[in-house]
């Protein structure tokens, strides 16, 4: 009887042992691969609950779901000879079960070294602005060189690849904030000067509106005398009105003519002549001394008077010389002297 107990003991656990070799749960993300005394079902198993040979088959399970791997930082000198280090991410997924457990050993680990190398040669090939400012185009591009040797052998396609840090040196990075620094300083200059010209043009606009119309400027010269008071300043200046300046102006002598000489007397009129005339008659005619006789002015129409009681010397060898004939402005023009 107790050998009995132990028989049926022994099928039960070899009947749940084979259940459990038999039954397979694959799970939503998941496919699975039958191997069937160590060769590969074609079929591939979905998700579900399936049931297999408790002898000779053996079930393995790959996750179809995308993995992120980090790839490790790699240092690497540019087109442009700048040592930079570069790390990056690759978003890949299983897309045949069967390539990726048969035709690759590990395909974590060889899509990981696949993805440093390809990064060492991106870094070559670019330049350290491209790294920088163009880095959509430098992930296509090292998309495409990580998944041309993967999907096809190995049943791995490579979704996304994403740099995630650009480390420069030192001086690098001093040199590119004195250069941005430059640039910054570059554009406020811009911006000032022409806010500065458009400001220019404003105010000659408004000065040739105030000119053609003078009330304008007197309302604006008011309203600046209002802003001043508003201030409460204890000394308040009052400028001078416009029209006052212009009244100034208006009653100013001209500059004199070109051609004419600065200062020159104007014509004397025809009763100012007379007088000087008169004058000249009226006067008597000083003695002369002994040395020298000068010549005697006389005035045109009229007789030079004699000297009386005294001998004129003759000079000799000496001709006497001509009467000059002077006019009444000349002799105007003395008298005045």
């Amino acid at each position: 009887m107790v050998a009995v107990f132990a028989v049926i003991v022994i099928v039960v656990i070899l009947g749940l042992v084979a259940a459990t070799r038999s039954f397979k749960v694959v799970q939503q993300f998941e496919q699975g691969i039958i191997y069937r005394f160590g060769r590969v079902v074609p079929e591939i198993r979905g998700p579900g609950l399936h049931l297999i040979r408790p002898v000779g088959d053996r079930m393995q399970k790959v996750n179809m779901q995308i993995v992120a791997m980090a790839v490790p930082a790699q240092e690497g000198i540019t087109r442009d000879n700048v040592s930079v280090r570069v790390d990056a991410v690759v978003y890949f997924r299983v897309v045949d079960p069967i390539k990726a457990t048969v035709n690759v050993q590990n395909y974590m680990f060889a899509i990981s070294q696949q993805a440093q190398t390809s990064l060492r040669s991106i870094i070559g090939q670019s330049e350290m602005d491209e790294l920088l400012a163009e880095r959509e185009k430098v992930n296509r591009e090292l998309r495409r060189v990580i998944d041309e040797p993967t999907e096809g052998p190995w049943g791995i396609r490579v979704e996304r690849v994403e740099i995630k840090d650009v480390s420069l040196p030192e001086g690098m990075k001093r040199s590119m904030s004195r250069q941005a620094e430059a640039e910054r300083e570059r554009r406020a200059r811009i911006i000032t000067a022409d806010g500065e010209y458009q400001a220019s043009k404003r105010l000659a606009a408004a000065a040739n509106v105030m000119a053609r119309d003078p009330a304008a400027l007197q309302l604006r010269l008011l309203q600046t005398v209002v802003e001043v008071a508003g201030e409460r300043n204890s000394t308040l200046v009052m400028p001078v009105p416009v029209e006052l300046l212009r009244f100034f102006e208006r009653m100013a002598p001209g500059p004199a003519p070109d051609g004419e000489p600065a200062g020159e007397l104007e014509d004397i009129g025809d009763a100012e002549v007379a007088a000087a005339e008169a004058a000249i008659t009226d006067a008597k005619v000083p003695e002369l001394e002994e040395s020298s006789i000068p010549p005697v002015p006389g005035v045109a129409g009229t007789a030079v008077p004699e000297v009386t009681g005294t001998a004129a010397p003759e000079v000799a060898g000496t001709a006497a010389p001509d009467v000059q004939q002077i006019t009444a402005p000349d002799l105007a023009r003395q008298d005045r002297s």
